[in-house]
């Protein structure tokens, strides 16, 4: 493994962190996109660019879900899709975590 993709390595395994982190903060995730998106260039043609639009893609689809069932939560039913993002927030989370540290895309 070069030492640019072990940077990305690290710079991917750090956002991961920093989404893990929001659970309990709410706003590091902020932090985490806006290094995902400066990085994906960077990636490109690596399996590190999976993790990077991975790690967009999670911050903008829970950023949404979030939204949703704030406003949802007003006839009840909002709970059950805070649930639902929540688990999926942690699943692609986590899944992403572990394939980076073994240094495989996360497709």
């Amino acid at each position: 493994m070069s030492q640019t993709q072990r940077n990305l390595r690290t710079v991917s395994l750090v956002v991961y962190g920093l989404y893990f982190l929001s659970l309990v903060s709410g706003f590091t995730s902020i932090i985490g996109v806006i290094i995902a998106h400066i990085k994906k260039g960077d990636a490109a043609g690596t399996v590190y660019e999976s993790h990077f639009a991975n790690q967009i893609k999670i911050f903008w689809i829970g950023l949404v879900l979030g939204l949703v069932g704030g406003v949802l939560t007003l006839v009840v039913v909002g709970w059950l899709v805070l649930i639902a993002a929540g688990i999926w927030f942690l699943y692609r989370s986590i899944k992403g975590f572990l394939r980076a540290i073994d240094g495989r895309p996360y497709t």
